[in-house]
């Protein structure tokens, strides 16, 4: 990963790691967490949850305006643990998730891509990392 592009966010949620796992990987649950907004919508998910598998979540805004798919290919998968995979336009990214009593910690590391600010990204990728904890934690 290039250390000059790497973006990193990171949320602690109260819920136990296996319900984490589940709700980050399981399509059903993606679709109810997976857009920075409101005026967003995931209405879509695919995941081919193994190496070399494909992934593809379609992202819309409500209004109709924009829409496009997040996807990629899994590289590395240890089950609650950590997921390496390469988005479609070449960029890494690294999720590692970790347990502690009753806490469950995500973090993303994510290649920035050229079109938008650092900043922006990070915030984008912070505010659906916000909005799984949301949905993680609302969840039985």
């Amino acid at each position: 990963m290039n250390e000059e592009k790497k973006i990193e966010v990171e949320v602690e949620i109260k819920k136990n790691l296996d319900k984490v796992w589940e709700f980050w990987t399981k399509p059903e649950h993606i679709t109810k967490w997976n857009f920075a907004s409101e005026d967003w919508l995931c209405p879509s998910a695919e995941n081919d949850l193994k190496e070399g598998g494909k992934f593809v979540y379609r992202m819309e805004a409500k209004d109709g305006s924009f829409s496009f798919d997040f996807s990629g290919i899994y590289e590395e998968i240890k089950p609650k643990e950590k997921l390496v995979y390469k988005l479609d336009d070449g960029r890494m990214a690294n999720i590692h998730f970790s347990e502690d009593d009753e806490t469950t910690k995500v973090k993303e590391i994510f290649e920035a891509e050229e079109n938008n600010s650092k900043e922006m990204q990070k915030d984008g990728w912070q505010a659906i990392l916000n909005n799984f904890k949301k949905y993680a934690e609302s969840e039985k």
